[in-house]
């Protein structure tokens, strides 16, 4: 099942996502689903949040940029109650954009290294440490679990200039190749 993305200026996107219980009725359905969402979309991260639920899981596929970045090409993967333990290395600045911001790509700066403790889909614990682009994804999506979105990051100045933007995609004045969920005003 395809859902539409939950977009800028709707309340779940700005809760504390909850933990998933581990008997969470279907739970595999859901991750099936997330994905399809998200190739729909074309992206290559999703939160359940981006779909309306206020829950702390989020998948990746990196794989579609395993041609130009090798260590990429198998990074296929789903974090359920995911916890970043630390973050560290060089913070880098580059540009992301979010199926829910449609439209819009700011510069944000991240950290390079984070450690992570997680469950997969097979509630198999870890605790890995992700470098690059990998952990930049992963910062991005784990934010979406703290009600955080990446123009957050951006300064005043520059939340006063996308204020007009925010607020047409809050209205569904926007275009995208995917369905989307507005906000009810």
């Amino acid at each position: 099942m395809i859902y539409p993305i939950t977009v800028y200026g709707d309340p779940v996107l700005r809760k504390l996502a909850v933990d998933v219980k581990h008997d969470f009725a279907g739970l595999y359905k859901l991750i099936g689903d997330m994905f399809e969402t998200m190739y729909n979309a074309e992206g290559i991260g999703i939160a359940a949040p981006q779909i309306g639920l206020d829950i702390r899981i989020f998948v990746i596929d990196l794989c579609p940029l395993g041609e130009e970045e090798p260590s990429l090409k198998d990074f296929k993967k789903v974090f359920i109650n995911p916890r970043i333990l630390h973050k560290e290395g060089e913070q880098i600045m580059m540009e992301e954009g979010c199926l829910s911001l449609p439209g819009l790509r700011e510069d944000v700066l991240r950290h390079d290294t984070i450690q992570i403790k997680y469950f997969d889909s097979d509630w198999q614990e870890h605790d890995q440490v992700f470098t690059g682009f990998a952990a930049r994804v992963i910062q991005h999506e784990y934010d979406h679990l703290q009600g955080v979105m990446f123009v957050d990051y951006c300064s005043p100045l520059k939340k006063r200039l996308l204020k007009g933007k925010l607020s047409d995609i809050t209205r569904g004045q926007v275009s995208t190749t995917y369905r989307t969920k507005t906000p009810k005003l």
